[in-house]
């Protein structure tokens, strides 16, 4: 090695066409370090050379590798043998002196290879290549520059470590918690597409994300603009069906092709929802999840929503077996935000999960559009913003076909059909349509900022009909769970107030009144977390009015880590810092504590009210940094809020005629059609073409 480095680097032979992988082991040499090398030793085998053994009896007795002969240790190793590697710096330290030596470890597999065949460069290429000796260099790199990442990360954690509001325990497993962006299963790619084209059903799968580049921003003509989005996504749905009758398109998930001119690639970020459960970027969970990554890595975070908004506007009718009933129901569908971005071929095969027909699941699209709000919000991105627009309107859209009864507010159907995936639900519910209210808002304001001041008007209008209808729910105490009239209904949800805290996060107006989002709040805590082992495990999922466990389910009794964070997140953004502390507490003590159950550094999706775990190393609990989020971004000014003049009768018309056409075109099949959900969308489509 180079500068004043020395050190040994190890090649790795895989088979079965199996990525490579090096590992480098060095130290740094200097007038009072002397490094020397064992370059191979034998640990078990047939090879030829020194043993493990003769290894460290030489350093016992000369405390270094000087007097290795080369041809003990040079010879190559035999087929089925496992060799090691050693590195010894020695030196002479004075009496009552003290001198640091720094040793490294790297190891470099420039490929990924997913099971489906496809294989990607790792981002780091970028910096390294992708063949020579990458390790050796970072090995290298870290052994000159450690001192100056340490004391980067040192400045970063400072004003949070000597921030006196908040009380000890938190600094720690907030900055702890982070071990989950490193220890989930990490890839992070360069960005480039595959390095190897496999064949797909690209007869039948299409994306519309790449058939037209322009934006509603482009019109010079305002009342042009009012419909231009709806016009953009039917003349995009109608390109991709003529480029797939001539298949000159791939479909696939990959948000690089969002990228405008002069924007960098940062790559394409995927970590799983947890050690057991295989799914990668799992949205629903990466909601929670997501503010550690918009805090600290915000340009993944922004590569994660491109990835999702062109998941949006593909359909894959892949036929999947589902575990729930049974049946078969397609991959996913146009307009459906996914479930996950994949795990056997991630972009190109998303929907792993295959419990649900999760098409049907009431809070995914929502999420999809309050995440693209808060990344905008958080970066100030607006091409970001400009490229995802068309996505966050055909979400919205997408969402109409729930709303049964036409009052503006979706419904729930009788099945858990939302992130708490075996909690059943039915009607307006407190977690769904909270979570529809914010996303309205956040849309309405989300087209205001890309220039779209028709579909700004008309989500306004549509978040005001919604909120009103939300209000059904208050009981004077809290949201009730749904408005069913069944056995758990009334039940108290921790994370009924999901929306309120999204919209608060995102600097919107809040959802409820104040006083209702305080009460709520209070109630959560005095029966979810206070009635369960004296406020020292988290907010239980569901409690019944009588202070009882609802215990309709698995899910309602657990408590859930990051749910538990998301609550105390909410609490914080309505200046209630003590009852949010004393909640997020329970986390801490039964996960970090030394009194605990042993959790740290796989901190568990949930645990019962005697603390047995569910999924140890979850992605939730990053929602940690959503508590960070609210104590350190600024409150919203004031002033009433800006909000868009009244809609008039004749724009509102003409709004919804756009946004009812893209909706019916989105609309998932009647389960009694024989025809495939695709067969539906191009008889609409070519209907439409003629009509």
């Amino acid at each position: 090695m180079e500068d004043g480095t020395r050190g040994v680097l190890l090649h790795h032979l895989t088979a079965g066409g199996l990525p490579s992988v090096t590992f480098a082991i060095a130290a740094k040499e200097s007038d009072v370090v002397r490094v020397s090398e064992c370059p191979a030793f034998v640990i078990s085998g047939e090879s030829q050379g020194i043993t493990a053994k003769d290894m460290w009896s030489e350093i016992k007795e000369y405390g270094s590798f000087d007097r290795l002969k080369s041809e003990e240790v040079s010879a190559p190793s035999e087929m089925g043998s496992v060799i090691g590697a050693a590195v010894a710096a020695s030196l002479t330290i004075p009496a009552k002196k003290e001198h640091t030596v720094t040793f490294a470890l790297a190891w470099a597999c420039p490929e990924i290879y997913f099971h489906s065949g496809r294989t990607y460069h790792r981002r780091y290429t970028k910096f390294y290549g992708t063949i020579g000796c990458a390790a050796a260099d970072i090995a290298r790199d870290a052994l000159h520059e450690h001192t100056n990442w340490e004391a980067q990360i040192e400045a970063w954690q400072k004003p949070i470590l000597d921030d006196k509001r908040l009380p000890e325990w938190h600094p720690v497993t907030l900055f702890n918690e982070l071990y989950y962006l490193n220890s989930g299963g990490t890839i992070w790619t360069d960005g480039s597409p595959p390095m190897h084209v496999l064949s797909t059903n690209g007869d039948k799968k299409f994306s519309i994300d790449r058939c037209i580049s322009s934006n509603p921003k482009s019109s010079s003509d305002q009342s042009q603009a009012t419909t231009d989005t709806a016009i953009l996504i039917l003349e995009r749905m109608t390109s991709a069906l003529e480029q797939r009758q001539t298949r000159t398109t791939v479909s696939a998930a990959l948000g690089t092709y969002l990228l405008q001119k002069g924007e960098e690639n940062v790559g394409q970020f995927l970590y799983l929802e947890g050690s057991e459960y295989l799914m990668c970027n799992t949205y629903d969970v990466h909601f929670y999840a997501s503010f550690a990554l918009a805090m600290l890595f915000p340009k993944l975070e922004l590569s994660i929503q491109r990835d999702y908004a062109a998941a949006v506007m593909m359909h894959d009718p892949d036929k999947v077996a589902l575990l729930h009933d049974g049946k078969l129901g397609t991959r996913k569908a146009l307009g459906a935000v996914p479930h996950d971005i994949g795990m056997n071929d991630p972009w190109f095969e998303v929907n792993f999960y295959n419990l649900h027909n999760t098409d049907r699941w009431k809070d995914l699209n929502p999420k999809f559009v309050l995440q693209v709000y808060r990344d905008f919000i958080a970066t100030g991105d607006k091409k970001f913003a400009e490229a995802v627009w068309p996505a966050v309107y055909m979400a919205i859209a997408y969402m109409d076909q729930f709303d049964k009864d036409g009052d503006g507010m979706i419904e729930n159907e009788g099945f858990p059909d939302q992130t708490y995936d075996v909690w059943s639900v039915s009607g307006v519910s407190a977690y769904c349509g909270g979570l529809w209210v914010a996303a309205l808002q956040a849309a309405s304001a989300l087209a205001r900022e890309v220039g779209d001041k028709g579909s700004a008007e008309y989500f306004w209008f549509k978040f005001q009909k919604a909120k009103k209808v939300y209000q059904k729910l208050w009981n004077g105490s809290y949201f009730n769970y749904d408005d069913c009239g069944g056995r758990v209904s009334s039940s108290i949800q921790a994370d009924q107030l999901a929306g309120q805290w999204y919209a608060r996060a995102c600097g919107l107006a809040p959802i409820v009144d104040e006083e209702q989002a305080r009460t709520s709040l209070k109630t959560v805590f005095n029966f979810n977390v206070l009635k369960v082992k004296d406020g020292r495990r988290g907010a239980v999922n569901g409690m019944q009015p009588n202070g009882e466990p609802d215990l309709s389910c698995m899910q309602a009794r657990e408590i859930w880590s990051g749910v538990t964070y998301a609550v105390a997140a909410g609490m914080i953004h309505e200046d209630m810092f003590d009852l949010a502390f004393q909640t997020a507490v329970g986390v801490y003590e039964t996960s970090w504590s030394e009194k605990g159950f042993g959790y740290a550094f796989q901190t568990p999706e949930g645990w019962t009210i005697d603390g047995r775990y569910r999924s140890l190393a979850y992605m939730r609990p990053l929602s940690i940094w959503a508590m960070q989020w609210a104590l350190t971004r600024p409150k919203p000014s004031s002033k009433p809020q800006v909000m868009p003049e009244t809609i008039t009768e004749a724009t509102l018309q003409r709004q919804h005629a756009g946004f009812q056409r893209v909706a019916r075109l989105l609309k998932l099949p009647d389960e009694r059609d024989t025809r495939s959900a695709f067969q539906v969308l191009f008889d609409y489509t070519c209907k439409r073409m003629v009509t």
